[in-house]
């Protein structure tokens, strides 16, 4: 019943992804962040939704003219020469046929976001489009929440299988960076039920966080929690409730638990957290022998691992680090242009604030500006501890600051052409 039920929703929106494809890029957003095909047994669970809508969307683009030129902007750029650039290396890749396996599917994650920029091109539309990524996800940690409730904390959280956030490490990133999305579009939301929606999976997104027993997705969360409550304009109720709750929810968590986040402090006698750092020394090692190429996609692991690493036994099997899974498998160009489309993000973002702190009429951008700041430092850090530089949340983040750009421009012009007309 529950194949029929998708076949059917997702099917029936088809033509609207076509006839206004920015529809399209909500479907498709929903369908890549929720996986509600998961959550099906039988042809929906491996069925090729998400394909589907791209390819309809992508020829809807050709025939609507509701949508905008690509706008040239420091970080659509730095997207483009980064798509080129991983081409060029993946033609020296250690293991090609793995390479080009994942390739494509980091060229279908660039290119979208690039249509995204094109599609969603007015204030509704953002809203709309920040609102479904909150809620895929958002669902996922209410779901996380419940089962933990449930289970009273004993098992760990992990997301959709065959997703981008299917291990427990790559769930609580992904819930962490729309931590910030959930809490500040539960502060401007006017529509009460609405807003206590988005309060209830706030709450839940949290708790789930916490039962993923993820260590660096903790380290993530206590960064992320400061910086909400730093930004809210709430502090004197909020600050005194949050410590209630960490005080009262200490006495329900498992010791299980308490025994994991300690093992931050012993890392060099966690063998999980020595080959992450082996792992790191592999990759350094890789770009330092091969500083423009790197390994290629895939390319750190297998025979890898024994020419790269210092203790080949011990290194991890993956990266666990954004920052060295680029600089080891492209190289240090790569790497910096990976690093610039983090820092002019961050300076857009800085940018826009001023812009809405002379102006009173750009207020209404203060909101998600603060949520991709938050949500942007929630990658980063998360990062740190998890190979998951291609993970499509981030490069969407990118695309919601160049929309906030565009559409900030727009508003700045029209008043100058109608002062000239």
């Amino acid at each position: 019943m529950r194949d029929i039920i998708l076949f059917a929703i997702i099917f029936g929106l088809i033509p609207f992804c076509f006839l206004r494809p920015w529809i399209g890029i909500l479907v498709f957003s929903w369908i890549s962040y929720m996986n509600p095909h998961r959550f099906t047994w039988g042809p929906a669970y491996d069925f090729p939704f998400a394909k589907i809508v791209a390819i309809v969307t992508i020829i809807g683009l050709f025939f609507t003219k509701d949508k905008i030129p690509l706008p040239k902007t420091r970080e659509t750029i730095l997207i483009i020469l980064m798509g080129i650039y991983f081409t060029v290396t993946n033609f020296y890749a250690i293991y090609p046929e793995a390479a080009w396996i994942q390739w494509e599917k980091v060229i279908k994650i660039l290119f979208m976001t690039l249509i995204t920029i094109v599609l969603i091109n007015d204030r509704r539309k953002l809203k709309y489009f920040v609102m479904v990524i909150a809620f895929s996800i958002g669902f996922l940690g209410v779901k996380g929440g419940i089962f933990s409730f449930v289970t009273e904390g004993a098992f760990r959280v992990y997301g959709p299988p065959g997703s981008f956030f299917a291990d427990n490490n790559d769930m609580a990133l992904a819930l962490n960076m729309i931590l910030p999305f959930l809490y500040f579009l539960m502060m401007d939301e006017e529509n009460r039920r609405l807003r206590l929606v988005f309060g209830g999976t706030f709450i839940m997104s949290i708790i789930s966080v916490v039962f993923t027993y993820s260590r660096g997705g903790f380290i993530s969360l206590a960064a992320v929690i400061p910086l909400l409550l730093l930004k809210t304009r709430y502090k004197f109720i909020l600050i005194p409730a949050v410590l209630v709750i960490l005080m009262t929810g200490t006495l329900f968590i498992p010791e299980q638990w308490f025994n994991r986040i300690e093992t931050i402090k012993t890392y060099n006698e966690s063998r999980a957290a020595m080959g992450r750092i082996n792992a790191w020394y592999t990759a350094w090692n890789v770009a330092k022998d091969r500083p423009f190429v790197g390994s290629g996609f895939e390319g750190l692991r297998g025979t890898t691992r024994f020419i790269y690493s210092p203790e080949p036994e011990s290194t991890a099997g993956d990266v666990h680090s954004i920052y060295f899974e680029i600089l080891g498998e492209h190289g240090f160009v790569a790497f910096g242009l990976f690093s610039a489309l983090i820092l002019y993000t961050f300076a857009t973002i800085h940018k826009l604030r001023k812009n809405s702190t002379i102006d009173s009429k750009f207020r209404w951008i203060d909101s998600y500006l603060n949520m991709f700041q938050i949500s942007l430092v929630a990658y980063m850090v998360g990062g740190l501890f998890l190979g998951r530089a291609y993970f499509d949340l981030f490069y969407h983040l990118v695309a919601m600051v160049v929309i906030a750009k565009v559409l900030i421009n727009k508003e700045i012009r029209q008043p100058q052409q109608t002062a000239g007309i």
